[in-house]
């Protein structure tokens, strides 16, 4: 019964440490991306060249996109794609000419998956067709309301204005 109980208290030792430390490697292979930017960030203050912080920047986002892909997690993007609610989220709709109704506009945010389970759906405007504008009445001037009967043809029935 002792050992029982021993190794039912390592087993939960364990377990505990496993969760407390398991993405300690996934964490190390993040390390080179806070390195990166920290490197941007000290070249820009100390040149003023913004446009090689830019330039790091985007590397080094591209170095976490990568470092995370190993990991599983992969970006998908969903413009120009008929508007899925599955893996997209409507933020709205825009009327637009140059898309076909329903389909994906605007990306406001890519989503993500883990392996093939959705992360994050990706934050989208959906395209609509633009409402046709109303068209003026023939013979309807800027000084007749349209609601007011303008002949005794039109008069409301039982002979009320």
């Amino acid at each position: 019964l002792a050992d029982l109980d021993n190794a039912r208290k390592r087993s939960l030792r364990e377990r505990e440490e496993v969760v407390r430390y398991g993405l300690e490697r996934h964490l190390k292979d993040l390390l080179p991306v806070i390195d990166n930017l920290d490197r941007a960030l000290d070249l820009g203050d100390r040149t003023g060249k913004w446009e090689s912080l830019a330039e790091g920047v985007r590397m080094t986002r591209k170095l976490l996109e990568d470092t995370l892909a190993k990991q599983g997690l992969k970006a998908f993007t969903a413009r120009g794609l008929p508007f899925d609610p599955h893996v997209h989220e409507a933020m709205g709709h825009e009327e637009r000419q140059d898309v076909a109704p329903n389909m994906v506009s605007t990306e406001v945010l890519r989503g993500f998956t883990l392996h093939d389970r959705l992360v994050r759906p990706a934050l989208v405007m959906v395209a609509r067709a633009p409402a046709p504008a109303p068209s003026p009445e023939p013979g309807a001037g800027p000084d007749v309301a349209e609601d007011e009967p303008t002949s005794p043809e039109t008069e409301a029935p039982g002979g009320t204005t």
